[in-house]
């Protein structure tokens, strides 16, 4: 995992390389209402990540789907994307099936397995990604395809990847204060219950802090987002004390309004516990400023694993119950 983690700017560069030798055979001029990118886990942050980065620019609906069934708005003039890095995940299989018999426009991502076989029988467009690592490690490969994929489709900008194409660069001249950042996050979570905090722009950072600490380095912890958080959450924390950690992924480009909202927030829990650590994002954009925390939340998982004595890459938990189901 420590030398997956460390070929995240590469991983980015490698699938840009994939994005721009894919081909695609759906109607490109075809208009579309809405998208519905399926995916689980370590696939589906992806999509979340995307959905939200790219929010400004999409002129419709980036919906994302993590169940069995599909929303009933999806027809012949959806575009659904199912991510799922082994091609078995049998909720976005269900998921991409039931779009099927809707007659929806399909496009997959996968590494092989029952989705890749899917879209060979029904002639459906598939961009097949390097398999044999933990889902949760092919982030770069997922999100890239994905922006592609919408680019390509007119839904987004036709230079979209030119943007996560410079976040390579901001990575590798960073390295070293994103080990540091990560070294003193890992600490700051070490034998605490924490939280993780982001604009509700970046939900998906926290949500991967959040994975990648409860799948790496075996621990729970939750997320919330500002502005939502201050009128439910804040009020929680009058039952807070020392044994909790709370974390801000503080933005760059964040509003005005939520600026000062990140700053009264610190300040209220910090009265609860004498735990809050803030980060701040670095990039001349959003796009480089959320992989630059996300190599920071990457790092953290794998010394706070260190930490607990965990290995980072065992998931017998989730094989088990993968298991239990096929047999059930």
């Amino acid at each position: 995992m420590d030398k997956l983690v460390a070929q995240f700017p590469k991983q980015i560069a490698d699938a840009i390389e994939i994005a721009t030798k894919s081909t695609f055979n759906f109607n490109k001029n075809k208009t579309f209402n809405n998208v519905v990118i399926c995916g689980m886990g370590g696939s589906g942050i992806g999509g979340k990540m995307v959905s939200q980065l790219f929010a400004d620019q999409a002129k419709l609906p980036i919906v994302l789907n993590q169940n069995y069934s599909i929303p009933a708005f999806v027809n012949e003039n959806t575009l659904v994307i199912g991510s799922s890095y082994s091609g078995n995940t049998e909720e976005t299989l269900a998921a991409v099936n039931s779009a099927h018999e809707k007659g929806a426009t399909i496009v997959c991502v996968s590494s092989g397995g029952d989705l890749i076989q899917f879209c060979k029988l029904n002639n459906y467009d598939y961009i097949r990604l390097p398999g044999g690592n933990p889902p949760r490690s092919m982030l770069a490969f997922s999100a890239v395809q994905l922006i592609n994929i919408l680019s390509v489709a007119g839904i987004i900008d036709n230079n979209a990847l030119e943007s996560i194409a410079k976040c390579r660069h901001l990575l590798n001249a960073e390295l070293i204060s994103i080990k540091d950042e990560a070294k003193k996050l890992a600490q700051h979570l070490f034998k605490k219950q924490c939280v993780f905090y982001a604009d509700s722009d970046l939900e998906f950072v926290a949500i991967r802090a959040r994975q990648q600490i409860n799948e790496n380095s075996k621990q729970l912890c939750w997320h919330h987002v500002i502005p939502e958080m201050n009128h439910n959450e804040l009020v929680g924390w009058a039952g807070g004390n020392n044994d909790f950690a709370a974390v801000f992924f503080v933005s760059q480009f964040l509003s005005d309004r939520n600026i000062k909202r990140t700053e009264l927030s610190e300040e209220i829990i910090g009265g609860r516990t004498e735990n809050v650590l803030m980060i701040n994002g670095k990039g001349n954009s959003i796009i480089e400023e959320s992989c630059y925390f996300i190599h920071i939340i990457d790092w953290a998982s794998l010394f706070l694993a260190d930490l607990n004595e965990k290995d980072a890459v065992e998931v017998r938990v989730i094989d088990y119950l993968k298991d239990s189901l096929n047999k059930a």
